[in-house]
């Protein structure tokens, strides 16, 4: 069974020449594309014939795939809407990508530009590429759609596409550190080890002793734990920084009442949480208008 194409379209509040000019110019477009790491134009031997390009995609640990690419196609309609299309490829056997075509579609709108593109491609390798691409391709998908809304905020609010993809990139360490933190620490000295000092600190603080302050410590853990799995699974993470931003300082506090002698232990509870409080704080400010692939529309009207 084939899959369907990638669909993606965007709503960008500027007149269509602006869009074209940052889509069609090999050294805009390979800023704000995750797609492509480098284009260059190759000479034409005239007007008429198609714009064949060389691309590099970087893939990291010094691994990249090259390709080839060529606009087919350029087509002005009498609405003023515009219309590219495209026929790539690349040799390489590293890429799951043998060969596809696709297009970009340009229409005006009175707030500005609908700017969209579908796409297609053949797999290499047979039924394992067919296996390969169920989960590439939403990848592929996810990636253009991220690089539409990133150049929707470069054109309409000016910031470049380096400056947006580093947030981007920060936000999401911090997501992955907040989410061992939590479940590193819900997990460990709470729920497996049940470590006498998480027991002692929840007795000087309540009325639980023995197996119920055991059991407290336990159930403390779940929440941990939990709060964790909310990292990976809650998109507003400024509501997350905001509630750490506040737990964090009564955490300190409530360690210190339980045992004042917590202060003087390596990796205490006043440098570890003020740490991750700063952090908190850091990550709230950067995490402000961040792109995201969401903010595309990923079908096509009356399709499901």
């Amino acid at each position: 069974m084939k899959n369907k194409p990638i669909y993606v379209e965007i709503p960008i509040q500027a007149t269509i020449d602006e869009v074209w000019r940052m889509t069609q110019k090999p050294e805009l477009h390979e800023q704000w594309d995750l797609r492509f790491s480098s284009i260059t134009y190759l000479p034409k031997k005239s007007e008429d014939d198609p714009q064949s390009f060389l691309y590099e995609t970087k893939l990291g640990c010094w691994v990249k795939v090259a390709g080839w690419g060529k606009s087919i196609g350029t087509h002005n309609k009498k609405d003023g809407s515009k219309t590219s299309s495209l026929h790539f490829g690349t040799d390489q056997k590293i890429s799951p990508i043998c060969e596809g075509k696709g297009y970009w579609q340009y229409i005006p709108t009175e707030n500005g530009t609908t700017f969209l593109t579908q796409y297609d491609y053949d797999v290499r390798y047979g039924l394992f590429g067919r296996l390969l691409d169920i989960f590439f391709r939403p990848i592929m998908g996810w990636a253009t759609a991220l690089s539409f809304d990133v150049l929707k905020r470069w054109i309409e609010k000016g910031e470049s596409p380096r400056s947006q993809y580093v947030r981007f990139i920060i936000n999401a360490i911090v997501t992955m550190l907040f989410f061992f933190v939590w479940l590193y620490h819900g997990l460990i000295p709470k729920m497996i080890a049940k470590h006498p000092e998480e027991v002692s600190m929840l007795s000087s603080l309540t009325s639980l002793e023995g197996t119920a302050a055991v059991k407290g410590v336990g159930i403390i853990g779940v929440l941990e734990i939990l709060f964790a799995v909310v990292w990976l699974l809650y998109r507003k993470k400024r509501h997350l920084l905001v509630l750490q931003m506040i737990a964090f300082p009564v955490l300190t506090i409530s360690a210190l009442i339980a045992s004042p002698s917590f202060s003087l232990h390596p990796f205490n509870p006043i440098t570890f949480n003020a740490s991750l409080w700063v952090l908190s704080i850091i990550s709230f400010l950067l995490a402000t208008d961040l792109p995201s692939a969401t903010s595309c529309k990923r079908t096509r009207k009356g399709e499901s």
